[in-house]
């Protein structure tokens, strides 16, 4: 079974401890009584094995009669081809960069199947690979890398060039990249809108290359709205022709060639649009927003989840031919008269007459699964549950089982209360509630606004009975602040209650006040904000700026301080909440540089990175190492979190490990 060398944040970094700093003036009478500074004794680590294993995917195309599909989030990523005569899996194979496949195409002959990976960096390694389907048992291979980090989407022209399109960084604007296999020479034609964060379509004809930008990530700030270039493959010069009727869209999602038409998905205005290849200012306006568009006769079929749709050109008609929620679906196809689409667990066939849809699970056709990096994690009433892809891993302790829950997009961060799991959960997804008791899969129980899409930290006010979440809006920016009470169902929510720019990237709770850190990843305006917000009243009370350069990272709060770590400087601050004064700034660069998570324990902070578990002491702040070398298989942060008896669960690599501090239990009894 395949296991992780690295996780998705590579930023990894080794040292000793911390520098010591006292702020004994600002002890508690409970904080004077709890410990003496403490020192690195050896925990006791249980590994309680993978945390989450599955097949997991972000990409599929038709070629023939087998439907190729890119996998997300393990390692190494691989492409499996589902043959859909047999429904089986019969071909794989693996790729040497990336953690994921969003993109995938292929050449006219359907010789070649192109895939392009989404990455940590621009690390010198392809993020564009080529298999060849004649002989599907040899590996494919890295024929190029383009100068963006990601590669989102990728055609091919009639004449055999490769065009791809990508970004991912949000200081740089993605360009129009040109693989020539010929030449095997990757050119970039430019990039067409330096306002652009990202670009996620692109298609080809024999005279066009039509590129689709936008801000999907790291939006906001003044970044530019979707925009539709076709750049003419004589001149390389390109021309924005999206039509104006949707010209506030945040993105052009989705680019695909029909018979004579241009299918256009945008994001935002509630449309999508038919543009003709022959005359550019010709287009017909469909009236929902769709994406992977596909053609059968006069029916244009797509995908606006959760379910798959037709337009019918001859009359104009809009009709649902999937009604099932399926989960998120990453891609669309026809074949045999029928729609073919891959959700996150099944290759689906649609009658588009009938209205009915045949399941192949992919796990039975033999999906080559494997450990997945992970997201949320939460413990409690003796389960263990880790966010996955499109699923939750439950771990019963007990009986040492570990069981799946379906649960569409990602659960971001997560909080057991009375045995009850609540998640974040991603995308657009908000609240979700499972309750083992009733044997229910989890489910919405609570939206949050529009454009809050990014649920980054969940917690639980005890005194108001609130179910607390932060939010990170990837299109506009900011963020969000929602309660959710699960007695009378109701929903709180503040759009930007910190600023315009700072989501709310880490939440925490006492004595009824929700606490709320910022997060800003622009260069300009305020980086780390805390706001005390009253969560009933749904009003500030105050707020301070802890001085650190970058975003809060997490948050915790014991007796009277709250404890918090800043982003990449990796500093520590801690504010007296009775004096709302910053009591202490300190240096966690030794054990942590980017994104991070704390959680209190038996008296003690806990924090986690992607490389170190390490202690906060309460009297004198002092850091000290818990676990070196921990190295969890993240892929949107690590996180940390303990359960009734103050056991702590994160992970090492892929799997899941409980650590049984006994220096703090020691502490406990002094």
């Amino acid at each position: 079974m395949p296991t992780f060398a690295i996780n998705r944040r590579q930023l990894l970094q080794t040292g000793g401890i911390g520098g010591l700093a006292v702020a004994l003036s600002a002890m508690t009478s409970e904080a004077a009584q709890a410990a003496r500074p403490l020192n690195t004794s050896v925990p006791v680590i249980t590994d309680l094995g993978p945390a989450v294993v599955q097949f997991s995917l972000m990409s599929s195309l038709l070629v023939g009669d087998t439907v190729y599909i890119g996998s997300r989030n393990l390692n190494p990523v691989r492409v499996i081809g589902f043959h859909l005569p047999t429904g089986k899996v019969t071909s794989r194979t693996d790729l040497g960069s990336g953690y994921s496949i969003q993109a995938l195409a292929a050449d006219s002959t359907g010789r070649y199947l192109y895939a392009g990976v989404l990455r940590d960096g621009v690390d010198g390694k392809p993020n564009l690979y080529r298999w060849d389907l004649s002989t599907p048992n040899v590996p494919a291979v890295g024929v190029g890398e383009t100068g963006d980090r990601d590669i989102r989407a990728l055609a091919v022209a009639p004449d055999g060039k490769v065009y791809a399109a990508g970004g991912g960084e949000t200081t740089k604007a993605p360009s129009l990249w040109e693989y020539d296999p010929a030449t095997n020479a990757m050119t970039s034609w430019g990039v067409p809108d330096p306002g652009a964060t990202i670009a996620q379509a692109v298609a080809a004809t024999a005279s066009h290359v039509y590129f689709g930008t936008g801000s999907t990530l790291g939006g906001g700030n003044g970044s530019s709205p979707a925009r539709l270039f076709a750049f003419d493959r004589t001149s390389k010069t390109p021309t924005n022709i999206l039509p104006a009727e949707v010209a506030t869209g945040v993105s052009v999602t989705s680019l695909s060639v029909l018979n004579g038409q241009l299918g256009v998905g945008i994001k935002g205005p509630g449309k999508s649009v038919l543009i003709n290849l022959a005359d550019h200012s010709k287009y017909v306006i469909i009236a929902k927003t769709g994406v992977m568009f596909r053609q059968l006769g006069n029916d244009v079929f797509f995908v606006k989840e959760p379910g798959v749709w037709s337009y019918n050109m001859a009359t104009k008609r809009i009709t649902q031919i999937l009604t099932e929620d399926v989960g998120a679906m990453w891609g669309l196809d026809v074949y045999g008269g029928k729609a073919i689409t891959v959700s996150s667990y099944d290759v689906i066939e649609v009658d588009p007459v009938a209205k009915t849809a045949v399941k192949h699970d992919l796990t039975e056709a033999g999906a080559p699964g494997g450990p997945q990096l992970c997201m949320g994690l939460a413990a409690g009433a003796g389960d263990v549950y880790v966010g996955g892809t499109g699923t939750i891993a439950r771990h019963q302790l007990a009986a040492n089982q570990v069981s799946y829950l379906r649960a569409t997009g990602e659960a971001k961060d997560a909080v057991i209360v009375g045995g009850i799991l609540y998640t974040g959960q991603y995308n657009s997804r908000g609240i979700y509630a499972f309750d083992p008791n009733t044997g229910q899969l989890p489910y919405q129980v609570a939206a949050l606004p529009a454009g809050q899409n990014r649920p980054l930290d969940v917690c639980w006010d005890a005194v108001n009975g609130l179910v607390i979440a932060g939010a990170q809006n990837d299109t506009g920016g900011g963020g969000c602040f929602a309660a959710y009470n699960p007695v009378t169902t109701q929903v709180i929510s503040k759009v930007n209650p910190i600023d315009n720019l700072q989501m709310v990237r880490a939440v925490s709770t006492k004595d009824g006040v929700a606490y709320l850190g910022g997060d800003n990843i622009y260069a300009t305006g305020p980086r780390s904000t805390v706001v005390a917000w009253d969560p009933v009243a749904n009003q500030e009370l105050w707020r301070l700026d802890p001085g650190q350069p970058q975003g809060i990272a997490a948050m915790a709060i014991h007796g009277k301080f709250l404890y918090g770590m800043s982003r990449k400087a990796a500093g520590l601050f801690v504010i007296d909440l009775d004096t709302r004064q910053v009591v202490h700034h300190g240096d966690l660069s030794s054990v942590c540089t980017d994104f991070g998570a704390l959680q209190v324990s038996r008296r003690i902070i806990y924090g986690v990175s992607d490389t170190t578990v390490f202690r906060i002491d309460p009297i004198t702040f002092a850091v000290s190492v818990v676990v070196a070398d921990i190295n969890g298989g993240w892929y949107s942060g690590p996180h940390i979190t303990a359960d009734e008896d103050g056991l702590l669960y994160t992970l090492r690599g892929p799997n899941l490990v409980r650590i049984d501090d006994q220096q703090a239990m020691q502490t406990m009894r002094r």
